[in-house]
């Protein structure tokens, strides 16, 4: 069920990323690959591929390679181009999975697959991709084969990762790995091939080749400004910076030299550790920060580096895969809060990321202890503060987008607010008014109620959190999990019931207490006019999560007066919300409604991974009564072991098995170490794979010296 849904939405992810660009108008996208071929466009022009409104970006191997696109009919290309650029991320998906490294079993490969297409399906780099018409994706696809050819078919290897630095110069940075892990055809093969190429399209287009490799060296300046926060490079963090001139070419040399020699380093200690795709990723990493300029959809090996391990515990094994998966599917707003102190970690994040996974990020080896067997966190243990702050972050940023994207239409707004007075006035529970008229006709309380409305929604449950955090770990994760629960079932009524509140509702007699009368048809909340959905009312997220605080102070403290505190807080939000006319009191329940299901699906959830981590992985009896009737049942079966041995002679007998076994395996292993050999031999006996290049599990052992 659970591979069928994965299936399911990679193929959905795939089929909308196709569809949003063929229904997109023809002049709007693939906007790159129809101005190159268009007619006006420098793959019609000659050699002038650099010249003009719609200079050519690429190498000029890559013009001379895309020039008899020129002559196909734009429709068709688009067609055509969309399609094979999906069949290409496809394959990208696969051969990352198949260089995991082993042993990767078929049930993993057939899991990780689906799940490696959807991330590529979402990620910026493939989305810019698409709408482009870029060719960012058959570098990468090239790099990947050929990284894992290198090995058995040096020459052939070679020669694809030879055409990718064609296409794309920094790739050549991949050539070094090869040559100091021992893969040295392939590095003297990939070398010559990117020569040959590049050597090609000087001599059928000289002008173009010295525009690119000489005047703008090596592509620099093409395209759009250097400068601008798309390009993701050492290069483009710099001029943001406000770095130019010699000062700014000496520095950016040094840190050139500097990430790449470390990128270097680290990409082959992790191919001669049998991790080929992590390899690949550093050094794709170190590409995009050593490149002139790193475009979007040129960031893609930032993507491939979730394939690290890091950290030694259960909780800390996804704070990198989950930043790298956030940094590279979201803009940096969803991540960074607009301030000013934060906006150059916002402009540098995809860099930030390369850099940590090129040059940083302690990512496990495969003879660790913990590799496979993490240390388990348990449910007493702290949750990881990095893991918990980026949720938080990206957390809060749904609930804005959602507030502020939500259906906003005024006339079923209002529709639904005479739905809900017309309620509460059947119910006589109308009692908005009455507090409404007590707090606009009250100045001291109305510029209380106020301040209150628009402070204590989010202090006093982000303290709250970090208190728990600190104080009372075990507590934490249901209580930050009840409130997500509640958080998302709010966003959910916004969504499916926008509902105006009393102050929006005309005729209605209410008196806006912040703002004072509005003219609805074009209400002026200053700065809030344009960031939120005014719509939003129901459920009350005020009172649901003032109520939430109310249900874990009770949980945490047995003082009387603090729990009357944490009573009186709701109590006073539901007053609050209804005296400022921003809610009604079925605004209220709802808000009530949603904590509760949020906290019962927080201890359903609680209960669930309880019985998980308490279920016995080779289905042995827990219960005291099955424990006894073991014996019993043992000698009722004559259960007594191979050739009539007790149980105890037949584990004495194993473990003395596996011990011969481990002498022998240290008197005849290699250097790499028994479990690499085991590994090796596996695959062997195994025979072949039908087709294809061999999974990395069967490369742990270093390469042969060529």
């Amino acid at each position: 069920m659970l591979l069928a849904a994965l299936w399911l939405l990679a193929l959905a992810l795939a089929v909308r990323q196709a569809t949003a660009v063929l229904r997109t108008p023809q002049d709007e996208r693939l906007v790159d690959l129809f101005s190159w071929t268009g007619a006006d466009g420098p793959l019609r022009l000659g050699d002038s591929l650099y010249e003009g409104r719609h200079a050519f970006t690429g190498t000029p191997f890559a013009g001379m390679v895309l020039r008899p696109l020129s002559s196909a009919a734009a429709q068709g290309l688009g067609v055509v181009w969309t399609f094979g650029t999906m069949l290409l991320v496809a394959a990208v998906g696969v051969v990352a999975v198949r260089a995991l490294p082993g042993p990767v079993t078929r049930r993993t490969t057939v899991f990780a697959v689906p799940v490696a297409l959807s991330l590529l399906a979402v990620s910026i780099p493939v989305r810019n991709t698409f709408h482009l018409g870029q060719t960012s994706v058959l570098p990468v696809l090239l790099v990947l084969v050929g990284w894992l050819l290198a090995a058995e078919r040096g020459r052939t290897g070679g020669v694809l990762i030879g055409l990718a630095a064609a296409l794309q110069p920094a790739v050549v940075l991949f050539l070094p790995v090869l040559w100091f892990t021992g893969r040295r055809r392939a590095a003297l093969t990939g070398g010559g091939t990117f020569l040959a190429c590049s050597l090609a399209a000087w001599a059928v287009l000289p002008d173009a080749s010295w525009a690119y490799w000489v005047h703008h060296v090596a592509g620099t300046g093409l395209g759009d400004p250097a400068d601008a926060v798309a390009n993701q490079s050492l290069h483009g963090a710099l001029l943001r910076a406000g770095l130019h001139g010699p000062l700014e070419v000496v520095l950016l040399l040094a840190l050139i030299v500097a990430v790449a020699s470390l990128a270097v380093r680290r990409a082959v200690r992790y191919m001669r550790d049998g991790q080929l795709l992590l390899a690949a990723a550093v050094t794709g990493c170190a590409v995009v920060a050593v490149s002139p300029t790193a475009w979007q959809h040129q960031q893609l090996w930032v993507l491939l580096a979730v394939a690290g391990r890091v950290g030694r515990r259960t909780g800390d094994r996804l704070v990198w895969p989950v930043f790298v998966t956030l940094v590279m599917t979201l803009d940096a707003d969803a991540l960074v809060p607009k301030i000013a102190a934060f906006g150059a970690l916002g402009e540098n994040a995809v860099l930030l990321a390369a850099l940590l996974a090129a040059c940083v990020m302690p990512f496990l080896s495969r003879t660790a202890d913990t590799w496979d067997r993490p240390q388990p966190s348990g449910p007493l243990s702290r949750p990881n503060l990095m893991l918990e702050l980026l949720l938080i972050r990206v957390g809060y940023w749904a609930y804005s987008y959602v507030r502020g994207n939500a259906p906003d239409s005024r006339s079923l707004a209002e529709g639904h607010g005479d739905q809900i007075l017309g309620l509460e006035t059947f119910l006589h529970i109308d009692i908005e008014h009455s507090l409404n008229k007590l707090a606009a006709h009250t100045g001291w309380l109305r510029d209380f109620c106020d301040f209150y409305y628009t402070t204590f929604h989010f202090l006093v449950p982000i303290a709250l959190l970090g208190w728990l955090y600190v104080r009372r770990a075990p507590h934490y994760r249901l209580a930050r999990t009840a409130l997500s629960f509640a958080t998302l079932l709010g966003l959910l009524g916004f969504w499916f019931y926008p509902l105006a509140p009393p102050r929006l509702m005309p005729s209605a007699g209410f008196i806006d207490t912040a703002h004072g009368p509005q003219d609805l048809s074009k209400p002026d909340f200053g700065a809030l006019t344009e960031l939120s959905n005014q719509y939003a009312a129901m459920p009350s997220l005020h009172v649901g999560w003032s109520l939430w605080c109310a249900v874990v102070v009770f949980q945490m403290t047995r003082n009387h007066w603090l729990r009357a505190l944490g009573a009186l807080y709701p109590a006073l939000t539901t007053f609050v919300v209804m005296s400022t006319a921003n809610h009604y009191l079925l605004d209220a329940v709802g808000g009530v409604l949603v904590v509760t299901a949020g906290f019962a699906a927080a201890r359903g959830l609680a209960q669930l991974r309880e019985r998980t981590r308490s279920a016995p992985a080779d289905g042995t009896p827990q219960s005291a009564a099955e424990q006894e009737q073991l014996p019993e049942k043992a000698q009722m079966r004559g259960d007594t072991g191979l050739n009539g041995k007790g149980t105890d002679e037949k584990q004495s007998a194993e473990d003395s098995e596996k011990s011969e076994d481990s002498e022998g395996a240290e008197d005849g292993g290699d250097a790499g170490g028994g479990a690499a050999a085991a590994g090796a031999v596996s695959g062997a006996a195994s025979g072949p794979s039908s087709s294809g290049p061999p999974r990395s599990a069967d490369r742990t052992a270093p390469a042969r010296q060529e």
